[in-house]
């Protein structure tokens, strides 16, 4: 970190400023290097260091050949420790959740599928792919697995439709009551399949998760890609 009254915490603070008085608005490009280096009566080298200093605590992000922005506020932020579905933890920010479903098969699990919900290797289950919104704008692409039996064989997949935990409750008397979670970054232009400029490379926090009712069964195994930038977790953590 830079020495409190070096330059570079002068032009870092000075930045910061302008970010919080919404001088440079969320989104917005700052000033070249150049620019902010006769602003501030500094080197340019000066200005990278204070500009590394703001990518350290995420409030500016660097597009190398484009320049410099200002971190926009993620659309959702919930907390890890608690086990809610997508659809109540973006209605909980004020938000109307949406969802469009990609599609809807049974087929049977991948070895490593089927060892994550304990089921033998020849089990099926219905596979569902689901683009998920907050106030129309697409926050995370979910891939979900529901194994038959959570899911009844013979029924009609098209009859699963919005959120999952909804459909469990509502339609199966089933309740999720813990999850089994991983935590990835993600970076791949192959996982969303409606992303404006298709074929861009996109940044994912990935949750890869086995849900639980309370007897230990597993429900439903999701592997749900968050876009970096537009849904953020916290986890509270106390010693």
């Amino acid at each position: 970190m830079a020495r409190p009254g070096s330059r570079v915490a002068l032009v870092a603070d000075g930045l910061r400023d302008a970010i919080r008085s919404e001088e440079f608005c969320e989104g917005a490009r700052l000033p070249t290097e150049a620019q902010i280096a006769t602003r501030f009566g500094v080197s340019r080298p000066t200005v990278r260091a204070a500009l590394r200093e703001l990518e350290t605590i995420a409030l500016v992000h660097t597009q190398h050949g484009v320049g410099t922005f200002v971190t926009e506020r993620p659309a959702i932020t919930a907390g890890l420790e608690r086990l809610d579905s997508i659809t109540e933890s973006i209605r909980s920010t004020g938000r109307e959740p949406g969802m469009v479903y990609k599609g809807r098969v049974i087929r049977p699990l991948l070895p490593d599928e089927a060892e994550k919900l304990g089921l033998s290797g020849d089990a099926h289950a219905l596979e569902l792919r689901r683009t998920i919104l907050a106030d129309g704008e697409v926050v995370a692409y979910s891939y979900d697995l529901m194994p038959l039996g959570v899911f009844p064989e013979g029924a009609d997949p098209e009859t699963v439709d919005g959120s999952l935990f909804s459909y469990l409750r509502d339609n199966r008397d089933l309740h999720p009551h813990y999850a089994v979670a991983e935590v990835h970054a993600v970076q791949s232009d192959g996982i969303g399949w409606d992303v404006a400029g298709g074929g861009r490379t996109a940044l994912y926090v990935l949750l890869d998760q086995v849900h639980f009712e309370r007897s230990g069964r597993p429900l439903l195994y999701s592997r749900t890609y968050f876009l970096e930038g537009r849904y953020a977790f916290t986890i509270r953590r106390a010693g």
